[in-house]
């Protein structure tokens, strides 16, 4: 049987904490930027986590 192949789109957007959680960007930042308020945009810049329900998923498209 071949091997499975890890989606490139994932790879490029998902990496894995040390603690095996997936880490990620959040959305909502790249334009109309003036009617969100510095507050929100600077909210956004942070890394969050996947949620638990689609952490399995995401593991399995980046290979992990």
């Amino acid at each position: 049987m071949p091997k499975m192949k890890s989606n490139s789109g994932a790879k490029k957007r998902f990496t894995l904490t040390g603690s095996g959680r997936v880490k990620r960007k959040k959305a909502f930042t790249s334009h109309i930027l003036t009617k969100k308020s510095q507050k929100r945009k600077r909210n956004l810049r942070k890394s969050t986590v996947v949620d638990k329900t689609d952490e399995a998923r995401m593991k399995r498209m980046i290979g992990a």
